[in-house]
């Protein structure tokens, strides 16, 4: 995934910092620094995806999204993120839904005291598919040079996948003011929720454009 211009924890307070939505399911409210281009990168060691099985390996839908973010106050964020995907991957392969599918997220981001920070990500899921799947996650971190996240999330059942529910956490380790690396397993909590574990880097590229 690829930002430009709009965590783990607070919000950045550098352009430069990295500022990743992984590791958790859901995302933060925050924005990458106008102009500046952040990276994230993952790979799952094992365990199928959340809302489709895959029957092989290639490019699935690819999609775009506008996070629309504004402070409340000093502690707290909300923001707005409308999405759609398009029917790039194979569908016959499960790399794919068949079809433009469309989401909005609502964000609340708040920094606690003792350097902990709550993230809540409610949204509909595959909008354009049918009937859609409702997501609800509710998250717990820790920032520092090697911090901690937690997540409890929920996607009813739908049209473009099963129910799911599922507890996760995270170590995340920050190497540098511009390079985040994090490793997370799931636990599934419903019969059709899959374990897993993922291994991600997010790094902010710097500035692109002014």
């Amino acid at each position: 995934m690829l930002g430009c211009a709009g965590s783990l924890g607070a919000r950045s307070g550098s352009p430069r910092d990295a500022n990743p939505e992984r590791p958790t399911v859901a995302t933060h409210a925050y924005s990458v620094a106008g102009g500046y281009a952040e990276l994230e990168q993952g790979t799952r060691v094992f365990g199928p995806g959340y809302l489709r099985t895959s029957a092989g390996a290639g490019v699935g839908d690819l999609g775009v999204s506008l996070k629309l973010s504004r402070g409340v106050s000093s502690r707290s964020t909300v923001a707005l993120v409308p999405s759609v995907t398009f029917p790039t991957g194979d569908r016959a392969r499960g790399l794919g839904a068949g079809r433009m599918l469309s989401s909005v997220v609502a964000v609340v981001s708040a920094d606690l005291p003792a350097s902990l920070h709550f993230d809540f990500n409610t949204r509909p899921v595959g909008v354009g598919a049918g009937t859609p799947q409702w997501f609800t996650s509710v998250g717990f971190s820790r920032a520092g040079t090697i911090g901690a996240a937690t997540e409890l999330f929920d996607f009813t059942s739908g049209a473009s996948g099963p129910r799911q529910r599922g507890f996760l956490a995270a170590a995340v380790v920050r190497c540098a003011a511009w390079a985040v690396l994090d490793a997370r397993g799931a636990v599934g909590l419903s019969q059709q929720t899959p374990n897993q574990a993922l291994v991600g880097l997010t790094t902010n590229l710097g500035r692109i454009f002014k």
